[in-house]
């Protein structure tokens, strides 16, 4: 018998190109989700992240997690690009990991170039 609705981390477990972003969601193989999303080689993840906080170390540990399938992150922080921490800029290039902040479309975009031409790309986009 169900004891109650269970809340788990949102993911889900394939490579989907991104179909639309916008209103602080993005839409993606048939479904949507509300807030940001990290787009890496395990899926798409749910990412706690809002347009005017702080983009820490901490924030990246999923992607540090899987650098060794990546080759490329994407970083879309929102309507306005601004910059990755030297911190965050150091550990992904130690792991062999090229990093590019853009604006969120610019980022949806990009992700979805590289993902149709089967590049080890992946992303982390703030929801607008």
């Amino acid at each position: 018998m169900a004891s109650g609705i269970e809340i788990r981390a949102a993911h889900y477990p394939g490579r989907p190109p991104i179909d639309a972003y916008g209103n602080g969601g993005f839409r993606f193989a048939d479904m949507s989700h509300r807030g940001s999303i990290l787009c890496l080689p395990s899926g798409v993840h749910g990412w706690d992240v809002v347009e005017d906080q702080p983009l820490t170390m901490d924030l990246f540990e999923r992607v540090l997690a899987e650098a060794g399938d990546i080759e490329f992150l994407l970083v879309g922080t929102g309507t306005s690009i601004r910059p990755l921490p030297a911190e965050l800029k150091t550990a992904l290039r130690a792991a062999n990991v090229s990093s590019d902040p853009m604006s969120t479309g610019a980022a949806v975009r990009t992700y979805n170039v590289m993902l149709a031409e089967s590049r080890a790309v992946a992303a982390a986009l703030i929801a607008v």
